[in-house]
This record gives C-alpha cells, structure tokens and sequence, in this order.
C-alpha cells in the first residue's frame, strides 16, 4: 500500500489542518477507489497488484525557500505491459497563485530522481472556487519551450447529490468538500450517516471515514 507522508510545521504558521492530515490518510487507505471515483480513465489502466510506495521525497521549494515534501508518490505498472510510471497525487488546502509551478518543480525532480514517466494529479480541498491553473509554460516570441500539465480535481466543484449513492468510501468522505450552502449541511450531514451505515466497512476504516464529518 501506498506510504503516507505529512508536513509538520509550527502551529502559528502551518497552513495544513487536520482536514489535510485525515485526506491524506484517506487516500492512503482507499488509493485505487480514489482513482475509481475520479479518474476512471487511469484506474483502468493500472494494475493495482503491482503498486509500490515510495521513499519519503522532501524537496527545498526555490520560490518561497521552504523544504516540502511531495505528500503521496507511489510507482505503478500499467495492466498488461511492462511499463513503469509515477504517480504524484498532491492535496492543496489552500489557494496559492504559482502553484501551477511548484507542480512542475515536483515534477521535475521526481523526474530527475527516478527517470521515469510521471503522472501527476493535483487535488484542491478548499472553500472556495479559484479558476486553477493547470498547466506551466515557458516560451518566448521565437521559440516554446515546454508545455507541462496536470491532472486536477476541484471538489468545491462537484455536486455532493451525485455521490449520495455511491459504494466508494472516498466519495463519503470528500462529501464534506464538495459544493453545498449552509441550507443543505444538515441534509449532507444525513445522506454521509446513510452511505457510512450502508456500506459497513471495518471498525478501523469506518473511524477514518467518520473523521470527515466535522468538515461538514
């Protein structure tokens, strides 16, 4: 199973919550139904026999000259083939205009580290909606450079009605994040009681997903 990597920093100053914290376990735990859920397309394609955690990466961020660390990065082989990939998953809490770079930053040093195709997937938790970037360029009037683009996922976007019946444990749990008004939290609160009864996981996975009820 994939390895769980958080960033620890003082509490005066940390931007990470324990929303971040409980999100990253999340993913830890339920990977290939994450993927299920939102990227269909990739899951199909990876062979979930064949996973394997990566050491921990910390890496210094040259724009804002702190150390972080790429929070899950796991190795994959492709179903049927012989071929070997990344996959970076990085949660963001919070709204950050170059965040589109520090992707590419990861991207690249994950790149250089293991010189293997990287597949990387930014997920945004935050409250409010933000038209995200998700690509970094370079060029110039004479030439481009490059053009490096992510995957993303912006729950605040997503219609928590969709999910309500869904068998995933990752779609209760990020029900909290998914667009709803303070008119409908009660409601919410109800359809993640139902879909956590119906779908009587085991008593330690249960407590995972029951820890995302106070986001709601």
């Amino acid at each position: 199973m994939p390895v769980l990597t958080y960033v620890y920093e003082d509490a005066g100053t940390s931007r990470y919550t324990d929303h971040d914290q409980l999100f990253k376990e999340l993913i830890h735990t339920f990977f290939a139904e994450f993927l299920e859920l939102f990227f269909p397309e990739v899951h199909k394609y990876i062979d979930f026999s064949a996973i394997r955690p990566l050491s921990e990466e910390v890496f210094t961020d040259l724009l804002g000259g702190e150390s972080r660390r790429a929070d899950i990065v796991i190795e994959a082989t492709l179903k049927g083939e012989e071929t070997i990939l990344i996959i970076h998953v990085e949660p963001q809490s919070y709204y950050q205009a170059n965040f589109h770079e520090r992707m590419y930053l990861y991207f690249s040093l994950l790149y250089n580290k293991y010189r293997k195709p990287i597949l990387p997937i930014a997920v945004f938790t935050y409250d409010k909606n933000y038209n995200e970037k998700n690509e970094f360029s370079m060029s110039f009037p004479f030439f481009h450079v490059l053009s490096f683009q992510f995957l993303t996922l912006t729950l605040r976007k997503l219609r928590w009605r969709d999910f309500i019946h869904s068998n995933n444990p990752v779609a209760a749990a990020l029900l909290c994040k998914m667009g709803f008004t303070e008119a409908k939290r009660v409601e919410v609160k109800k359809e993640f009681l139902r879909m956590l009864v119906r779908m009587q996981l085991d008593p330690a996975r249960q407590r995972l997903i029951y820890g995302f009820l106070k986001g709601i």
